[in-house]
């Protein structure tokens, strides 16, 4: 079936060896592989791509099955299709999708730190019911700053933010304001917003919270690397609830990983010291992790 999709941007940055697309995290941009991508292009050939709605990509329809359609469209038009997805958050979502619908060609996946919100019963030592209600405030927040418009001014508003960020979780500034200038669209009424705009940006979220994603990782028949990052998540200002939350989130997910590695020949689990911000925050770890399990993939593989 051939379905609708957009033209990607893509930063090709070269190298020799089994190809890799890299594809970044919702409302993020391929800026997030500045730092990891010339680490992994010394031995593959790397591409890293805006997602549709994200970036320099156009807008679309935000729905996976047109999303992967513009994954394999860019893969074709590389003559790469064989090459090993490796995502970031949604990223990581999208690259197992992607390798499920391509069982003849893709070797594997790669998903770092994609693992939403999870399930009520992951939170060890929280209620199911209490848990429901913080996470139904977590998305309510992230719905209302889907799409958000960038006032006058505040550019400079939201650079401070990422400049006061890379003193918290010790990002190299530059890095952080290459994302948010590659992020930020004006509109054909002049304003500026924050991509993916709020009509594809709140479609997106659904998608996500759609998936059953450890259903995804049991599907798997090949090799699957799922990173996961040891440091909680930043603080949110004003709730004050959220790191008793995302603690308890940590030990079942940490739990629920190794049960699913140990069931499972295919999965390989590895714990990368850094945020889930780890693409920036620490590169050397995250490109490490991603070697290690090409390399027994080209070993493995005829």
């Amino acid at each position: 079936m051939i379905r609708d999709h957009v033209t990607l941007a893509v930063h090709d940055h070269g190298g020799k060896g089994t190809p890799l697309l890299l594809l970044h995290g919702a409302g993020r941009t391929l800026a997030d592989w500045a730092a990891v991508a010339p680490l992994l292009a010394r031995h593959h050939r790397v591409l890293a791509v805006d997602l549709r709605g994200h970036g320099f990509s156009p807008d679309g329809t935000w729905r996976i099955p047109e999303v992967l359609a513009d994954i394999e469209a860019v893969l074709d038009t590389h003559g790469i299709p064989g090459a090993l997805p490796v995502g970031h958050s949604l990223g990581g979502m999208l690259a197992v999708q992607h390798a499920l619908d391509h069982p003849g060609v893709t070797p594997g996946a790669v998903n770092l730190d994609g693992f939403g919100w999870g399930r009520p019963g992951q939170y060890v030592g929280l209620g199911p019911a209490y848990v429901e209600e913080r996470l139904a405030q977590v998305r309510e927040l992230a719905a209302t700053v889907a799409g958000q418009v960038v006032p006058p001014g505040g550019l400079k508003d939201l650079l401070a933010q990422q400049r006061a960020m890379s003193a918290q979780l010790g990002i190299p500034y530059e890095l952080l304001e290459a994302g948010v200038r590659r992020s930020v669209h004006e509109r054909a009424d002049g304003q500026l917003e924050l991509r993916p705009g709020r009509e594809h940006a709140l479609e997106m979220l659904a998608e996500i919270d759609s998936l059953d994603l450890f259903a995804l990782f049991r599907r798997m028949d090949r090799p699957l690397l799922l990173g996961r990052a040891l440091r909680p998540v930043p603080s949110i200002p004003g709730l004050d609830w959220f790191d008793e939350l995302m603690a308890a989130y940590a030990k079942g997910l940490a739990r629920d990983l190794a049960e699913l590695a140990d069931g499972r020949a295919e999965v390989t689990v590895a714990e990368i010291d850094g945020t889930h911000a780890m693409l920036l925050e620490n590169p050397r770890p995250v490109a490490d992790a991603i070697l290690g399990f090409a390399a027994g993939l080209s070993v493995d593989r005829p």
